[in-house]
C-alpha cells in the first residue's frame, strides 16, 4: 500500500487527520515518538492504512506528539473527536464552564 492509501479503520483515519493537521510527515511523526528512522515512515503507513494497529503505549506517543487526547483516535463521532481536540486545549475554568452549559442545554 503507498502511504496514499485511504484509511480503512477509524484509528487510521484520526491519525492521519491529526499527523495532516500538525504538519508532520510520516517519518518525522515515527522519529518523534522513537521509532527507528529507517521503518518510521512505514509503520506509521500501515497504522494509517489500517493493516497494523499500535499497541495503547505507542497510540500514548503519538497523542502526545500530535497534541490530542487519546480517546481522539477512537472516537466514532467526528463531531464529538474535534470537540475532544478543543476541550484538550481548555484550561480547567473552561473546562468546568463547558460542562456546566453541556448539563444544562442537556435538561432542556
Amino acid at each position: 500500500m503507498s502511504k496514499h492509501s485511504i484509511p480503512s479503520t477509524l484509528f487510521g483515519r484520526r491519525l492521519r487527520e491529526a499527523r495532516i493537521r500538525v504538519g508532520i510527515p510520516q517519518d518525522k511523526l515515527g522519529v518523534l515518538i522513537g521509532m527507528d528512522e529507517g521503518c518510521s515512515s512505514a509503520r506509521i503507513s500501515r497504522y494509517e492504512t489500517g493493516v497494523h494497529e499500535p499497541k495503547i503505549n505507542t497510540v500514548e506517543k503519538l497523542a502526545n506528539v500530535l497534541d490530542v487526547p487519546l480517546v481522539y483516535f477512537y472516537c466514532k463521532d467526528d463531531s464529538l473527536a474535534e470537540i475532544l481536540v478543543c476541550y484538550s486545549t481548555f484550561d480547567d475554568n473552561q473546562k468546568s464552564q463547558l460542562l456546566l452549559y453541556t448539563l444544562e442545554i442537556g435538561k432542556k
